[in-house]
């Protein structure tokens, strides 16, 4: 368990974790000489119960509040301190908002300095804190008045907070690594340590991570977990990991970075959540306010965008925050916006969605969308955003950003439509797979039916009619898949119904059976030109031309040159003449002038006849020869 104290400065909290683990938490001389806590503090010992409890240690300054937030991410159980002499002060009321909107719901009371209060003073103050605690997740927590000087309840508090430890829900060791760095240093023989708490999965000894947001590889070489030497470190413990690689030193990796799985690494700038002001905020937060971002143990400069509408004093919405540099975070994660002056705290809320989108932001589906990704659980989270638009979900993504594990991810799979493209995975539900298939069958129908003619319809103007719009990469791999189950047929660029096939209309069914005549007979292998049909009958080009286009996807012509169309019985005769050509040759090549000879033609139409068959795989060609072949000798047969 990790327990993090919160409280007013000078209200006891360094004392009374003394008193409860026989460490100082005040590590650094300044703080020693001013009697305050500047810096997080650390102490670890075992309440009675055999497992290691965590003490993070947090300034009470006003001024410290940035320090404060570092450590108050990730901790279990609050400590709120309270001083009998002084009561509930501004930082007290501060600090129990911060746990707040933290999501921090469970805590204990210790009324410090109770030497100091008479029985009636203790009843004043037990009255203070019952009202400031009303109305926040920490309503009803036990008050236990302590004296660090004289020892008065330090028991008793060591004993609530044993019962709290075994009380304490494990997190999510099962998740992918993280750990939210707030300290970073060198130790001489060592090397460079990290220390924060783990936020979810667990890390073993020799594990690659990565430093996230610059995006550092390490190695980890050694692990102390709750202040003692482990092979692993793991969800809610507060650990120090030993860190090697290039790019690893003390400077290169700062408080509020993240160290985490190599596949987790994907730090955003711009990212959408839900908000909630507090109620002490002196005016409504509208679009473009300036506020400080904490997540984690980061702090960066943020503006904010209410999604709906300006958000006013206890207010709660959908926002998009816009930041000044990159941060690591994840799904679900609590953050705090305080001032840009840092003088006050201006509410806190969740991440809803890391890969925010600059435009379209405030639309009736974005905002259904986001409605889904605040579902906690992550298969309700991801069914509830396959029902709205745009009905696709980037399943990689989905896990990276909720720091799912690969059974997690797996296990998410195994409920919905995966669409592999490789680079990623795109996740539909099955009624929308259904729909889309059943989309694509109905468009092509109604296509076939108004254009008898063509020989199917394009693949991206598919992919633009029908609903769901998959990305340019996934409607190909769905394809690819359709294509091989049989339900489409794919001709080039083109696709169709298996049972399709082009048909003319008789009119140009008429012009066809005048056109096919001439490309045959004697003049076989010197075909007029389409032009000079066109002319010679005054019919535009363009109809003669389309009619031996449809006539070619028929299988009824070839198109060899540009303006050359040849019946499809002339090219399996060229076909055979060639290997005719190449069995009567020495060497068994086809030379351009002895195929030329045989059909009776010039030698630049002979060329381009050749250069087909090479497009089309019929002859092999090597230099200016060429020879049949013999796996695509019935192309045309």
């Amino acid at each position: 368990m990790i327990v993090g104290t919160a409280g007013h400065i000078d209200h006891g909290k360094t004392a009374l974790v003394r008193a409860l683990t026989g460490v100082d938490a005040d590590r650094l001389a300044e703080e020693k000489a001013r009697g305050i806590t500047i810096e997080l503090g650390f102490a670890y010992a075992d309440l009675g119960g055999g497992a290691v409890t965590g003490f993070v240690d947090v300034p009470g300054h006003e001024r410290f509040v940035h320090t404060m937030l570092a450590g108050a991410g990730g901790i279990d159980l609050a400590l709120l301190v309270v001083a009998a002499d002084d009561g509930v002060m501004p930082q007290t009321r501060e600090h129990l908002a911060i746990l707040d909107l933290l999501g921090v719901h469970r805590g204990i009371v210790a009324l410090t300095k109770a030497d100091l209060a008479d029985p009636a003073r203790r009843a004043q103050v037990a009255a203070q804190i019952a009202d400031a605690l009303a109305g926040t997740g920490l309503a009803g927590a036990p008050l236990i008045p302590v004296s660090s000087l004289t020892g008065e309840g330090i028991d008793a508090l060591r004993d609530a907070l044993a019962a709290a430890e075994a009380q304490t829900t494990r997190r999510a060791a099962d998740a992918a690594f993280r750990l939210a760095v707030d300290r970073s240093f060198t130790l001489k023989g060592t090397g460079t340590v990290v220390t924060g708490t783990v936020l979810s999965g667990r890390v073993a000894v020799g594990e690659t991570v990565v430093i996230s947001p610059p995006g550092i590889a390490a190695r980890v070489r050694g692990v102390h977990a709750q202040n003692r030497p482990a092979p692993q470190g793991m969800a809610g413990q507060r650990c120090a990991l030993n860190l090697a690689g290039d790019g690893v030193s003390r400077d290169a990796i700062r408080r509020g970075d993240m160290v985490l799985a190599p596949r987790l690494h994907a730090p955003t700038d711009r990212l959408d959540a839900t908000l909630r002001v507090l109620g002490s905020e002196p005016r409504p937060v509208g679009v473009w306010f300036p506020a400080r971002l904490h997540i984690g143990a980061a702090e960066v400069g943020a503006r904010v965008v209410p999604l709906v509408a300006p958000l006013a004093p206890g207010d709660s919405g959908p926002v998009q925050l816009v930041l000044d540099a990159p941060v690591a975070a994840a799904v679900g994660d609590r953050f705090i916006l305080r001032d840009v002056s840092a003088r006050r705290t201006i509410g806190g809320g969740v991440c809803l969605d890391l890969r925010a989108p600059a435009r379209r932001r405030r639309t009736p589906d974005r905002l259904a969308l986001l409605a889904g990704a605040a579902l906690a659980n992550p298969a309700q989270a991801l069914a509830a955003m396959l029902a709205v638009p745009p009905l696709v979900v980037d399943l990689t993504a989905f896990a990276r950003d909720r720091a799912l594990s690969p059974d997690q991810a797996a296990a998410l799979a195994r409920d919905v439509t995966v669409i592999d493209t490789g680079a990623t995975r795109l996740a539909l539900s099955h009624a929308t797979a259904a729909g889309l298939a059943a989309a694509v069958e109905t468009t092509l129908a109604e296509f076939h039916a108004a254009n008898p003619e063509m020989q199917g319809m394009g693949r991206e103007r598919l992919r633009l009619a029908v609903t769901p719009r998959l990305p340019r990469d996934g409607f190909a791999a769905w394809l690819v898949g359709r294509i091989d189950a049989g339900a489409l047929v794919a001709e080039g660029a083109f696709l169709r119904l298996p049972g399709h096939t082009a048909r003319m209309t008789p009119e140009d069914e008429a012009l066809l059976a005048r056109i096919l005549p001439e490309l045959g007979g004697a003049a076989r292998f010197r075909p007029p030109r389409v032009r000079d049909m066109a002319t010679d009958w005054a019919i535009p080009e363009a109809d003669v031309r389309r009619v031996l286009r449809i006539a070619a996807r028929q299988g009824r012509v070839d198109q060899i040159r540009p303006d050359h169309f040849f019946l499809r019985a002339t090219t399996a005769e060229m076909v055979r003449i060639i290997a005719d050509v190449q069995a009567a040759a020495a060497d068994g090549w086809v030379t351009a002038a002895a195929f030329r000879d045989r059909v009776q033609n010039g030698r630049k139409v002979a060329i381009e006849i050749l250069d087909f068959f090479d497009r089309q795989g019929v002859t092999l060609r090597r230099g200016d020869l060429r020879r049949i072949n013999p796996h695509r000798a019935d192309l045309f047969a």
